[in-house]
C-alpha cells in the first residue's frame, strides 16, 4: 500500500515554488497548514532549523555512545540504523561538519548508502537527561574508519515521550551474531519486541528523487515512544502485517509525517535493550486523522498505520545495554490500546 488516508496531499515540489532558505518543503507545509500552525512556522522557521549546529548540540553529539543514521536505498526505501563507539567517536570540527568514526556492518541498510553524496539523517539522543538532536546533511567523505557530513538542517527536540534509561557500554556482549531474519513478515520473536517496546525509531524522505534539489528536502530520522505496547501488531488473514501507533502532540514541525505525506515509506528501527539485536522493519505508511479507533486511544493526535513491506533483524548488532526506565511524565496521561 502507498496511498497515505484522510491526510493532505504534498503538492509536487515542481509545481511549488519553493524558497531557497525555507526549511520545510510542501508535504510538511500541507500538515502545518492542516493543524495551524503554518503562519507561524513561515515566520520562524529559520531561526528553528538552521544550516549549522549550534555549541549545544555538538556538546551533546560528542559525549554519546551511539548515533541514530536515516539514510534511503535505491529503491526509495528509508532505513534507520544505530551506530555505535566510545564517546567521541562523533566529532564535530566545525559548526557545519560532522565525522563519524565508525562503518556500519555489511549487513546493515546504512552500508549500501553510505557514499560520498548520499543523504543521511542524524539523531543524536541521550535517553537518561532526555536530551536529543536532530541533524540533515549529505556525505562528502567516506574511507575504511569514518564517513563525514554536511551540515543542511540542524534542530533540537523537546523531551518529550523520551524513556529516561542510561545507555552502558556491554564490553562482555557477544560478537554480532549476523542476519537472524530477512523476510517479508515479521516472525513470532520479532513481534514480541515490537509490542512490548516503548521505544522505536523512523526514518523518512520527502521526495527521494530530489533530495539535493533544496536544503529541505533530505532524510530524517526520528524518535517515537510511548508506554510499553504503544505499537499495536495486527495480522491479517492474507498473512499481512500492520502496526499501528498513536502519535501524540509533538513540536508541530512535522519533518516526520511529513515526509510520509509526500513519500509514504518508512523505516523503523526497534532495539532489544537486553540483547543489543537491531530488528529493522519496511513499511508503507497510512495517517488517519479522524475515526472511532483514533477516539478509542486517549492521547492520540492521529493514528499512523504502518504496513509492513519486509523485515531485517541483526542480532547482538549494538554493543549497549539498558537498564529499566523512568516512563516519560507525558504519557501519565496517554491511554492504551484495547484487547483485540
Amino acid at each position: 500500500m502507498t496511498t497515505v488516508s484522510n491526510q493532505p496531499t504534498a503538492p509536487s515540489s515542481d509545481s511549488v515554488a519553493h524558497a531557497p532558505d525555507d526549511p520545510f518543503h510542501p508535504g510538511e507545509h500541507a500538515l502545518q497548514r492542516r493543524t495551524g500552525v503554518r503562519e507561524r512556522l513561515a515566520e520562524i522557521g529559520t531561526h528553528i532549523v538552521r544550516e549549522q549546529m549550534p555549541e549545544q548540540h555538538r556538546e551533546l553529539f560528542g559525549k554519546l555512545p551511539w548515533l541514530l543514521v536515516g539514510s534511503l536505498d535505491a529503491h526509495g526505501q528509508p532505513h534507520a540504523s544505530a551506530l555505535a563507539g566510545p564517546p567521541g567517536f562523533v566529532r564535530t570540527p566545525d559548526a557545519r561538519t560532522m565525522v563519524v568514526a565508525a562503518r556500519p556492518d555489511a549487513d546493515d541498510p546504512l552500508a549500501a548508502a553510505l557514499r560520498v553524496g548520499a543523504s543521511l539523517g542524524v539523531l543524536g539522543i541521550e535517553p537518561h537527561t532526555r536530551r536529543r538532536n536532530r541533524m540533515n546533511g549529505v556525505v562528502t567523505a567516506v574511507d575504511a574508519q569514518a564517513f563525514a557530513i554536511d551540515v543542511r538542517q540542524s534542530f533540537g527536540n523537546c523531551p518529550k515521550y523520551i524513556q529516561a534509561r542510561e545507555a552502558q557500554w556491554h564490553e562482555a556482549a557477544p560478537p554480532p551474531g549476523g542476519v537472524s531474519l530477512r523476510a517479508e513478515r515479521l516472525d513470532a520473536r520479532a513481534i514480541a519486541l515490537v509490542r512490548t517496546s516503548d521505544t522505536f525509531y523512523i526514518a523518512s524522505s520527502a521526495a527521494p528523487d530530489r533530495l539535493a534539489r533544496t536544503r529541505a528536502h533530505g532524510v530524517d530520522v526520528s524518535h517515537r515512544g510511548g508506554k510499553p505496547g504503544f505499537v499495536r501488531v495486527d495480522l491479517a488473514r492474507d498473512g499481512t502485517q500492520t502496526l499501528t501507533v498513536p502519535d501524540f502532540s509533538g513540536n508541530f514541525l512535522f519533518n516526520t509525517l511529513g515526509n510520509l505525506a509526500a513519500h509514504p515509506r518508512a523505516g523503523l528501527l526497534f532495539i532489544d535493550l537486553q540483547r543489543g539485536d537491531l530488528l529493522h522493519v519496511s513499511c508503507d505508511a497510512e495517517l488517519l486523522w479522524d475515526g472511532d479507533e483514533l477516539a478509542s486511544f486517549v492521547g492520540a493526535q492521529r493514528l499512523l498505520k504502518l504496513h509492513v513491506r519486509a523485515a531485517l533483524r541483526r542480532d547482538h548488532a549494538l554493543p549497549l545495554r539498558w537498564g529499566a526506565a523512568a516512563l516519560a511524565p507525558q504519557l501519565l496521561s496517554t491511554g492504551e490500546w484495547r484487547s483485540r
